[in-house]
């Protein structure tokens, strides 16, 4: 499941792009699918270990094209191991709503991308992550949870005074908000619950088949209640 649209990144073959916050790496896996050197970076050793495993099958069953490299690396996205400028293209999806010192993290993702260079941030957008806060404190008041809430406008004007110029926006994942309202409001640990498993059996539907009914659905409901927002935005040539 995809959060950001590759082709409004402008991403091709051949760049060097960092996947920050990668988790299990939804998005490197794409973006090498797609031909890219790619970088996927988080804290968490155990799902790096994981995605270098991936990058490996992938490579094995010729998914991707010849020259196309991927790599792993450990580190803090408020201290980047990475010199100035060194990507072309730059993901940070569902990360700085995690982080505190959300600043500092925002000055290294823009040190690191190349001027001219595109970004995609994504956060979960305002409404329906503000009614899972009000539904259950335990769906964000967990070690590593979410500390804030981001109106875009807000994000926007940060990421605009950090040197970048916005490009344009996009709300997706609306079926899964409604999914998360339930979970938060029987317990976000119940996954036994048969409202949270026949919902959950929908997503997994969509995920795989991507059936008409499902496409028709989000294209609906994003607008209205989409699960994230997507901001495109691309680096200053010269500073503002």
């Amino acid at each position: 499941m995809l959060t950001v649209d590759f082709d409004r990144l402008a991403l091709s073959a051949g760049e060097r792009v960092l996947d920050m916050g990668c988790g299990a790496g939804r998005h490197a896996f794409e973006m090498y699918r797609r031909g890219a050197d790619v970088i996927a970076l988080d804290q968490d050793a155990d799902e790096l270990a994981t995605v270098r495993e991936w990058f490996a099958a992938m490579r094995e069953e010729g998914s991707v094209p010849a020259g196309a490299e991927a790599d792993v690396k450990q580190g803090d996205a408020l201290d980047l191991p990475f010199s100035d400028g060194e990507f072309d293209r730059v993901v940070a999806s569902e990360v700085l709503e995690h982080i505190p010192d959300d600043d500092r993290a925002v000055s290294e993702l823009v040190r690191v991308l190349r001027p001219g260079g595109t970004i995609a941030v994504t956060v979960p957008r305002w409404l329906p992550e503000r009614i899972c806060w009000a539904l259950s404190d335990r769906y964000h008041e967990v070690e590593g949870g979410h500390v804030r809430i981001y109106r875009a406008d807000e994000l926007r004007d940060k990421l605009e005074a950090a040197g970048l110029r916005f490009l344009g926006q996009a709300h997706v994942h609306g079926l899964h908000s409604p999914y998360w309202w339930v979970k938060c409001a029987v317990g976000v640990d119940n996954d036994q619950n048969r409202l949270v498993k026949a919902f959950h059996q929908v997503l997994v539907w969509d995920i795989v088949k991507r059936p008409r009914a499902t496409r028709l659905a989000e294209k609906v409901l994003d607008p209205l209640i989409g699960k994230s927002v997507v901001l495109y935005l691309q680096k200053r040539e010269q500073p503002a």
